[in-house]
């Protein structure tokens, strides 16, 4: 493990309190439509196991936490909403017989939105679990929704990004790409971010779906975008971290460890000038978000595909290895593990102190 003689903060790339996800919630992917992985609300400096819930399958889906419920999709097909105060279960919803995969529920205006591995997209009622409205597309839904004002951006493996109508579903436009739409859309500004299989950064105005400018990744990505300050920071299948200044539209630069070449699925955090990132390396990697260079990196047992969350001056990610890590972000260190058992490739959600993360055996657990 490479450990810094002194904290690297990068003033002008640090994280605005806005930019994060509130005390109380985490209602989308990542926590916020930039898709920083950050938090307000710091969990206890040690963690303690306060609940597990039984999905009865797979839990490869990110949990979102709005009002007290979180809400996470199982490969089983559901969509379950779940107390956070106790695991108790609030209401179960039935979307598709073939599973939800990583597709994560997004929560806006009474809803939640979340994509199946049928090609449907699905608006339920927060409160009761009913239908609202569903939408398909051609191909696979693996990407997470993003809800952006009055419209729900979200991807198909029909190689279509989709704009739909938040409240009724109706398609507003929709950009076809030349590959899958894998990865989850960041929104800043009135801008959609896209990463995508057909090694292409794309970036789409949402009041009417014009494509603003296209910019060549060289690689197959399967990651979304982080985007801070006029930056986004994805890794890639060709085993690099990149930085692009959305303004030049040019890579500033690209991270590749200097021995071991795996590929970047895990989707970047971005707090205090640093870009956090697991690699199926099965390292955890910090990287210096002026430079590239990396700051620390700590290894764990298997590959990692969970996009670490952050919350103060904590780290929080899933391994499949089936363990939680709990890091302090300035040095790397290892300060808690968590065992669940089965391997976590979904990511952490933080909110009310809480850390609540789904494992491929089914579990859902929180801890606090």
């Amino acid at each position: 493990m490479r450990v810094p003689s002194i904290a690297i903060l990068i003033t002008g790339l640090a994280v605005s309190a806005s930019a994060q996800a509130p005390h109380n919630a985490w209602s989308q992917f990542r926590g916020s439509s930039a898709l920083l992985g950050t938090a307000e609300a710091a969990p206890p400096s040690t963690l303690k196991l306060l609940w597990t819930y039984d999905a009865g399958e797979s839990i490869e889906s990110s949990a979102a936490i709005v009002d007290g419920v979180v809400y996470v999709g199982s490969q089983a097909g559901e969509l379950h909403a779940v107390n956070l105060s106790d695991g108790s279960p609030k209401w179960r919803y039935k979307a598709s017989a073939d599973g939800i995969g990583e597709s994560s529920p997004a929560v806006a205006g009474g809803l939640v939105y979340i994509g199946d591995l049928s090609g449907t997209v699905h608006a339920v009622d927060a409160a009761t679990g009913k239908p609202a409205w569903r939408f398909k597309t051609d191909g696979e839904v693996k990407s997470s929704p993003v809800v952006s004002g009055e419209t729900v951006l979200i991807g198909s493996y029909d190689s279509h990004l989709y704009a739909l109508a938040a409240k009724t579903g109706t398609l507003q436009w929709k950009v076809k790409t030349d590959g899958y739409v894998h990865a989850t859309p960041s929104v800043v500004d009135g801008i959609a971010y896209i990463a995508g299989c057909d090694e292409i950064l794309r970036g789409i105005r949402i009041r009417d779906g014009r494509q603003l400018f296209t910019l060549s990744s060289g690689a197959y990505t399967g990651a979304s975008p982080a985007i801070l300050n006029g930056r986004a920071f994805y890794g890639t299948y060709e085993n690099e971290v990149l930085a692009v200044d959305l303004k030049t539209r040019k890579i500033l630069w690209r991270y590749r460890h200097p021995d071991r070449h795996f590929p970047f699925y895990s989707s970047a955090a971005i707090a205090g000038g640093q870009v956090f990132v697991g690699g199926r390396d099965k390292l955890m990697h910090a990287l210096n978000a002026a430079s590239g260079k990396e700051v620390w990196s700590f290894q764990t047992g298997a590959r990692i595909d969970s996009s670490p969350a952050i919350a103060g001056a904590r780290g929080y990610v899933g391994s499949h290895d089936g363990k939680l890590y709990v890091f302090d972000t300035a040095s790397g260190k290892i300060v808690q593990q968590f065992e669940a058992g089965g391997p976590l490739s979904a990511s952490p959600a933080i909110a009310a102190g809480r850390v609540v993360i789904g494992s491929q055996d089914g579990k859902l657990f929180c801890l606090g």
